[in-house]
């Protein structure tokens, strides 16, 4: 055997991949086996298998590379306004040492070591540091949820059948497969016996394929491989051997996670605008540098190494001034708050910025199967020749009951009657099994039980109608039939049916039929109405046809019932029947035609994946908050019509073009361009039949549409639109793991209404951060005008150093680190968590063109920046001699202490001051004093601010670090009066913009 020489780019280890067999759909199986080497009669020996273990790899979907944990830490280095600080830094580094360097007489050359840039470098440490382990801490919470124990296989070894690790297959293994198993590999089917398998998670479709060996005669799409089986999906019924052709990232769901590595992870709005933010912010402080800078050479010159030394320490002063330092970490401990409320729901979120994103959602694509709907059929219709009921309940729990078409309890004794016999004749003729988990509750409890979780095992169609009769107690009137023989279901007759004898009636048998009505009708004779049996007239056929066009019209699957009594105890008396030497019929199922015949039609039922009883509730919630949601799916276009309709995501009876129809992925494909794509996703809401490259087109295009896009999904089918998504969502129960890996999001109860909470609580988040990034830049601008017009205005200001002719900046880097890092902080976070306001959910989604900071907030900021360097430097002026406003009591101070009291005033002023910009911020236009006590963390975070203030103004080695001094009871109404302004001007513009609005209105 020599495999091609392919290095797969998920195995280092220079994985081989099996020899070329073709498409093994269109190949003979023994052909397939011959190309593998492997005797599908005995399998692979034990030696065998490890070498091509070690060959090929282990039989597990690859990863990416995992990312050092040191390059996650250095990665919270990226960003423009942590660039600024390191360059504060580095300037400060240079400064310090140039100060030590070329001290002036007399002097002990500046400080013992470069504290500002050892406290930057603190700060921005404890940044990395704090974001770094939260969003650890959401890695964490992932894997606990991917933690399961490794699952097992069975596969023919040596001659014997054998469980191994499915990480073990490899190519040329014989699959073994049985009802429940998972598939673990793609293989080429060569014997099968009823055998279907449920392949939801790879194309989408609900209703499990039939599956039998036979070659393809030309190549078809995956969902109708019939002879293939896949990794990843289960077996429904019947039983199987397949030889593997593919493992690993071979197999079709490799190809789908490999589609993976070739879509981009989008940064989120928020990311994008705090980078624009952070740039604007970089580039604003570099040009007021290089301005006053520039100003100061040309108007007073730099006459010695110690002005170059004041003008690099300018230059460190704008920049702490205008990077709001502690903005990285609030912005982290929000996020991370949200994501644990999240986690509290089921949601569970793996990046921290992803969080905003999904509050900003304007479209929600979810698949329908397991997320929309519940994966559970049921049985809701039951029409029999004297009429029509339906079976209240959804799923598989046998909790229901049957009423009329009007919702009543009025059913006739006759319709009943037939109901009963119809449920139980479907019910008889079924290898599917209902148990109850945790309660030892098994598929014989005719009862519905209070505990425990149901489950299907089998084919859930077959399942369903088991649940459909236990919700009406009909099997309590045929427990006494027990089967003795079976004619099972294959996808050429279309119907089974089982030999059942009557332990009440002698054991005389009796035929219980189910199948699709129309092959099923061409087999019946008798039709039963109530209690009595007649002939099956032309008029009745063309009645029971004209129902099944009808329901299939209503997205219902259909199966007929019927049964013949045999009147004999053994099948070699019934005429027609062959039977061997011994008088035994041991070839019953090739005898069909003959025990199918004359049978007495019962009734139908109408089958279908039902809704889940909450998604109905969350889309209208979603659609009142302006967000839309499209249903993608690859099941038919009739069913995903039915359940749109039935959820509200599109109205019944809608007309037109395209509006209200299902579009299918051929009709996609059939678009010439991207705008009629666009035109028609713009309308269209539901979408089936597609693939995996339908569900990109699609999520790509509402994004062309400016749509910010929420992807939801679980099986491996919707992974590569879940990552393209600009938040993608897996389920955390029924998701396969290439889906999870992924998503930005999963939920933990595969809950459709946890995604609109987690819009809502990214809603809450979202204005939440506009109200600290109001707060936190409005001072920041405030703390560069206070610098900007200290310096520009030094001498009217009277902020100059005698005897030189450099500049002196009128706060130290030191103080606005403590302003930015200490004071703003805690009211900053208080902010964070501000309760959200009523109508968050009747906005319209925020466009992906609006910005984070918009030009009404880019005015706020602005505004209160000036007035808040206003009042900042008045302050100061009225402290130092020569100023615009100087106090006459300060003459009698030498100018170094008026400095350091002035600088002192204007620190404490400036921290009040944004003490009253925090009350400020909280809304645009709304007062302050409307919900003024709402937050109560906010009032204890300004009661922690003015505490640490006081603390580094009397506590006397901070006066010393810091630059302050101890102020008398008059400064401190000087501080508050001053900084009150703040608050009082904010108010006055706030009544200003509301005029303007009710204006505007009119």
């Amino acid at each position: 055997m020599t495999p091609i020489d392919v290095a797969q780019p998920a195995n280092p280890s220079n994985r081989e991949v099996p020899p070329d067999q073709g498409d093994p759909s269109l190949t003979d199986a023994e052909a397939v086996a011959k190309a593998l080497n492997v005797n599908p009669a005995t399998g692979l020996s034990d030696d065998e298998a490890w070498r091509r273990l070690e060959q090929f790899g282990r039989n597990e979907l690859a990863s990416g590379p995992t990312t050092p944990k040191w390059k996650k830490f250095l990665q919270q280095f990226q960003d423009p306004l942590v660039y600024l600080l390191l360059a504060a830094t580095l300037i400060s580094l240079v400064a310090w040492f140039i100060e030590r360097a070329n001290a002036r007489p007399g002097t002990e050359g500046g400080e013992a070591l470069p504290f500002d840039a050892i406290v930057i470098v603190l700060i921005l440490m404890v940044n990395a540091v704090l974001g770094y382990l939260q969003e650890a801490k959401a890695e964490q919470a992932v894997d606990a949820l991917a933690k399961m124990t490794a699952p097992q296989t069975s596969v023919l070894r040596g001659g014997k059948v054998s469980r191994i690790d499915t990480a073990e297959v490899v190519p040329g293994d014989i699959l073994v497969l049985g009802e429940g198993d998972s598939v673990s590999a793609d293989g080429r089917l060569f014997a099968a016996a009823s055998l279907r398998i449920a392949e939801a998670s790879l194309t989408g479709e609900s209703v499990p394929v039939g599956k039998k060996p036979a070659t393809l005669e030309q190549a078809k799409a995956l969902g109708d491989r019939t002879n293939m089986v896949f990794n990843g999906t289960a077996v429904t019924q019947g039983t199987g051997r397949a030889i593997i052709t593919g493992t690993g990232m071979d197999t079709q769901v490799g190809k789908i996670a490999e589609m993976l590595s070739h879509t981009n992870d989008e940064a989120t709005p928020l990311q994008k605008e705090m980078n624009r933010v952070s740039k604007i912010l970089g580039i604003a402080v570099v040009i007021i540098a290089v301005v006053v800078l520039i100003a100061l050479a040309t108007v007073e010159g730099f006459h010695d190494i110690h002005d170059v030394i004041d003008s690099l320490l300018l230059a460190v002063s704008l920049a702490v001034a205008a990077v709001p330092e502690g903005l990285a970490t609030i912005l982290t401990v929000v996020l991370a708050l949200g994501v644990q409320r999240m986690a509290q729901h089921h949601a569970i979120v793996k990046k921290l910025s992803s969080v905003e994103t999904l509050g900003s959602a304007s479209v929600i694509c979810s698949d329908k199967t397991g997320t929309l709907t519940r994966n559970e059929m049921t049985v809701e219709r039951v029409v029999t020749p004297s009429g029509e009921v339906q079976i209240t309940g959804t799923g598989y729990a046998p909790q229901g009951r049957m009423v009329a078409q009007d919702g009543s309890d009025d059913i006739d004794a006759e319709l009943a009657h037939e109901v009963f016999t119809t449920l139980a004749a479907g019910s008889l003729a079924n290898d599917g099994d209902l148990r109850q988990s945790g309660s030892g509750g098994s598929g014989g409890s005719s009862h519905g039980g209070s505990h425990g979780t149901w489950e299907a095992v089998g084919d859930p169609t077959e399942v369903s109608l088991i649940v459909a009769a236990r919700k009406v107690k009909a099997m309590s009137r045929f427990s006494n039939f027990e089967r003795v023989a079976e004619i099972p279901f294959t996808s050429e007759r279309k119907r089974m049916a089982v030999i059942a004898k009557d332990n009440a009636d002698s054991g005389k048998l009796t035929v219980f039929a189910k199948g699709a009505p129309d092959v099923l009708l061409g087999y019946c004779t008798h039709i039963a109405v109530g209690n009595a049996v007649r002939r099956l007239t032309d008029g009745d056929r063309e009645t029971i046809l004209d129902t099944v066009e009808r329901l299939s019209s209503q997205a219902y699957r259909t199966l007929g019932q019927a049964y013949r009594p045999l009147e004999t105890q053994s099948l070699a008396d019934v005429p027609g029947v062959r039977s061997n030497a011994a008088g035994q019929v041991t070839d019953i199922a090739e005898q069909s035609e003959t025990i199918e015949t004359g049978l007495v039609w019962a009734g139908m039922v109408g089958i279908i994946d039902p809704p889940r009883t909450e998604v109905r509730a969350s889309v209208t919630e979603a659609h009142r908050a302006g967000i839309r949601t499209v249903m993608i799916t690859g099941d038919h276009p009739l069913t995903a019509s039915r359940i749109a309709s039935d959820l509200s995501i599109i109205e019944a009876g809608e007309t037109g073009d395209t509006a209200g129809k299902a579009l299918t992925g051929d009709q996609l494909d059939e678009f010439p361009d991207d705008t009629a794509l666009d035109k028609a996703t713009s309308e269209v809401s539901v979408y089936a039949r597609v693939a995996p490259e339908h569900k990109l087109k699609i999520v790509e295009s509402l994004q062309r549409q400016g749509n910010i896009v929420a992807m939801t999904g679980d099986g491996v089918n919707d992974a590569p639109a879940v990552k393209s998504a600009d938040i993608g969502v897996a389920m955390g129960i029924t998701g396969t793991e290439v889906t999870k890996e992924s998503a930005n999001m999963i939920l933990a109860d595969d809950n459709f209404s946890t995604i609109v909470s987690a819009v809502r609580e990214g809603r809450g988040i979202f204005d939440n951060i506009r109200k600290f990034l109001r707060y936190l830049l409005s001072s920041n601008v405030g703390e560069v005008f206070t610098v900007f017009g200290g310096v520009m205005f030094a001498g009217f200001l009277g902020i100059t150093q005698p005897g030189t002719a450099g500049v002196t900046v009128p706060l130290l880097a030191t103080q606005l680190l403590w302003i930015n890092l200490l004071t703003d902080a805690a009211p900053a976070l208080a902010m964070g968590v501000d309760k959200s306001s009523e109508d968050m959910m009747a906005r319209p989604p925020r466009k992906v063109t609006d910005r984070v900071i918009d030009a009404p907030m880019w005015g706020d900021i602005i505004f209160i920046g000036i007035i808040m360097a206003a009042v900042t430097l008045i302050g100061m002026d009225m402290h130092l001699a020569g100023g615009l406003f100087t106090d006459r009591s300060v003459s009698a101070l030498g100018h170094e202490a008026q400095m350091v009291e002035a600088r002192t005033m204007g620190f404490t002023i400036l921290v009040f001051a944004q003490m009253f910009n925090a009350l400020a911020s909280r809304s645009h236009s709304q007062s302050a004093f409307k919900g003024l006590f709402a937050n109560k963390w906010l009032w204890g975070a300004i009661a922690i601010s003015a505490l640490l203030q006081l603390v580094v103004i009397y506590v006397p080695f901070l006066n010393a670090a810091f630059g302050t001094t101890p102020l008398e009871p008059l400064d401190w109404l000087e501080c508050i009066g001053l900084a009150l302004f703040v608050l009082v001007a904010s108010e006055l513009r706030k009544v200003v913009l509301r005029l303007r609005d009710r204006s505007l209105a009119r």
